[in-house]
């Protein structure tokens, strides 16, 4: 398993700090976190920044440090243009670019993007079909229902051949068996439950078993929302109010995990039997993505750097300190050794 963490992009007007994001990304790649991830969040109360412009930051700031954004809703892209985009900042970064895709859902203004919601799949599919002809061929011959061309070229290639990981997210049941289509991973809602991940990793595993592919060559990766506070109503409150003001509605504590270090561990105790099937269906590979909230409405998420205050000493110690992936006890030294 890795573990990731998310790229901080909440910033009110004018407050932009670039020291200190510059710092927290230092900060996460020392401490060996695999990869930083970023959400697109276009329309919006929410001050959030665009993702691809702050990957370039990122990729600026950093030397090993994977990048990534999960996800783009692709089928209100030009795809050309997220091509070309995504490319660029493959070459930029040297090869350490992950990209995340899906169809998006309702609530978006879709007559902002001049999109038909019920084309919603087929522009995906289409879409991501040419993404990959610009990354792979020399001269794009493309007849599609949405996009046309005839004999374009697109240059240069991204650096990671054929090009960048892709993740396909989704919560029903026809958006996880597409990711084993179309991608190369598939990236579980942060606002699902544990249960309702357990559910999509098991229509994932039956989709491996019918295509008689390997599970363990198939990576799935889990946003995981946490606020360590040592005041746990405190730390609920934020969780609550970032998260509605993330998705819209409140009442979706139970994903996060909240509370100072001792009380940090998966919320949702009213489903045991839920929590021991996710420890099992985690494969190898599995990234949690840690996305850190908070609420109060000045302050940067980049002042919230990962602190010392509470002895955290990376990402492998965070694991047995919230213990929030399995629900488990703290693992011993021994184990301690063997998830580095």
């Amino acid at each position: 398993m890795h573990f990731a963490i998310s790229i901080p992009q909440r910033v009110p007007d004018g407050t932009f700090d670039p020291a200190k994001l510059r710092d927290y990304l230092t900060r996460a790649e020392s401490l060996g976190f695999h990869s930083a991830w970023t959400q697109e969040m276009v329309l919006g109360s929410a001050p959030a920044l665009a993702p691809l412009e702050l990957m370039t930051f990122a990729a600026a700031c950093t030397q090993r440090l994977r990048l990534g954004c999960a996800v783009f809703v692709s089928p209100l892209h030009n795809p050309v243009h997220l091509a070309k985009s995504i490319s660029t900042l493959d070459q930029l970064s040297r090869g350490r670019i992950e990209v995340g895709f899906a169809t998006g859902g309702g609530g978006r203004m879709f007559s902002a993007f001049e999109v038909d919601q019920a084309l919603l799949v087929a522009r995906f599919t289409e879409g991501l079909r040419l993404m990959k002809a610009c990354w792979t061929e020399p001269r794009i011959t493309f007849s599609g229902r949405f996009w046309q061309l005839d004999g374009a070229s697109q240059e240069p290639k991204p650096f990671q051949k054929p090009y960048p990981p892709l993740w396909i997210g989704g919560q029903h049941p026809s958006a996880v068996r597409r990711a084993l289509r179309y991608g190369n991973g598939f990236f579980g809602a942060g606002s699902s439950t544990t249960a309702q991940f357990a559910q999509q990793v098991h229509v994932l595993r039956a989709a491996l078993a019918e295509a008689k592919q390997d599970p363990s060559t198939f990576p799935i990766a889990k946003r995981v929302y946490i606020a360590i506070d040592d005041n746990v109503t405190r730390a609920q409150e934020r969780v609550d109010a970032a998260l509605r003001q993330i998705y819209g509605s409140s009442g979706l504590t139970a994903v996060a995990v909240y509370g100072p270090p001792s009380a940090c561990k998966c919320q949702e105790e009213s489903e045991p039997s839920a929590t021991a099937k996710l420890s099992q269906l985690l494969a190898i590979q599995t990234i949690i993505i840690l996305r850190p909230v908070f609420a109060d409405s000045g302050e940067s998420e980049s002042s919230h750097l990962p602190s010392s205050e509470y002895g955290y000493d990376g990402p492998t110690d965070l694991r047995v300190r919230l213990s929030f992936a399995h629900c488990q006890k703290p693992a011993s030294i021994e184990q301690r050794r063997d998830l580095r």
